[in-house]
């Protein structure tokens, strides 16, 4: 049986902001291997690309920005709760943060803007 408080929707917008954190977290020392790859040249860089140049990390590369699109927005979220006196139901805060992540990884795999 799973406790109350982990059926409500601030503890999932809570564990939905820190797995995205955790996930960026991990991403970051990668896409400075890439960066720093690019300092060795053009050849270490494209070498690089070669190498994670797959269709898993593609789909990774999209889910990475929904990561960051998601924890932007529930970090706003808590600002809001934190700053704003006038409260907005938390599951309704919630849904709308998981659409604007949702819409930005979309926006982003169909190269739209």
């Amino acid at each position: 049986m799973i406790p109350r408080t982990r059926t409500k929707p601030g503890y999932l917008a809570a564990l939905l902001h820190r797995l995205a954190g955790i996930a960026l977290a991990v991403f970051l020392p990668i896409h400075f291997l890439a960066l720093a790859s690019a300092l060795n040249g053009a050849d270490a860089l494209d070498e690089f690309l070669n190498v994670v140049n797959t269709p898993i990390l593609k789909i990774a590369e999209c889910g990475i920005v929904v990561a960051l699109a998601l924890h932007l927005s529930l970090g706003l979220r808590v600002l809001a709760i934190e700053f704003i006196p006038a409260r907005e139901p938390t599951r309704i805060a919630v849904t709308l943060c998981l659409a604007v992540a949702i819409a930005v990884g979309l926006m982003f795999m169909l190269n739209v803007g």
